[in-house]
């Protein structure tokens, strides 16, 4: 199985985080909310997989193309 890093698209703050490690998901599955301008951009899965790790933490500050989470594509 591959390891993908999922990046945040744009930079902002961290509102949400709708994945735990261990967690099953499909492509499109929301990951982390990320603030930008008053607005909330998800972050989604590429693919189908598990989720192996999470970088980042709510309130967290991110730069877009920062890596976010990491998943074992399936």
């Amino acid at each position: 199985m591959a390891e993908l890093t999922v990046e945040a698209e744009v930079g902002g703050v961290v509102v949400r985080i709708e994945c735990e490690a261990g967690a099953s998901l499909g492509e499109g599955d929301t990951l982390i909310v990320v603030e930008s301008m008053k607005m909330e951009m998800p972050v989604s899965s590429p693919g189908g997989g598990r989720v192996l790790q999470i970088l980042v933490a709510v309130g967290d500050t991110v730069a877009e193309g920062q890596a976010v989470v990491v998943i074992e594509a399936a």
